[in-house]
């Protein structure tokens, strides 16, 4: 499992020009699921996003949580992110779960984030989406959490 994390201002998902999830601030969370992705790695991730210490504190330092600032999680399916550009000049998505899998892989993570956090909304699976934020910092990370690790 892999995912981009964005700490961010005012978020939303649209789809065919019609809003389908958006927070107020939080994090925007791109997601993506490899083929060997299990609840281990769904819940392990599920997890780490609300405690990530990415929020600044006092003295200007990230060191704050989600759960300690409040906010929204936008989590939205990308699987653009196994794409793998090291031969030729067209990616190849092999790294990715096939559409039915990760279609199962995004449902599950979007339930055990709900049991993290009570506050997430949610981008709409294998649509085309447009996806407005505002990246607060700016502050992106990237996690991931290999099958069986």
């Amino acid at each position: 499992m892999r995912v981009v994390v964005q700490r961010s201002g005012p978020a939303r998902v649209t789809v065919g020009g019609q809003t389908v999830g958006a927070i107020d601030r939080g994090l925007v969370v791109l997601c993506a699921f490899a083929p060997g992705d299990t609840d281990l790695e769904l819940a392990w991730m599920a997890r780490k996003l609300p405690r990530l210490r990415i929020f600044r504190d006092d003295e200007d330092r990230m060191n704050r949580s989600l759960q300690e600032c409040g906010g929204g999680i936008l989590m939205v399916s990308q699987f653009t992110l196994y794409g793998d550009c090291r031969k030729g000049q067209r990616p190849s998505f092999t790294g990715s779960a096939p559409p039915e899998a990760a279609e199962r892989l995004y449902a599950r993570f979007g339930e055990l984030l709900r049991a993290e956090w009570p506050e997430v909304a949610e981008g709409r699976f294998g649509a085309m989406m447009e996806v407005q934020l505002v990246n607060d910092g700016p502050v992106t990370v990237i996690l991931e959490r290999e099958a069986g690790a």
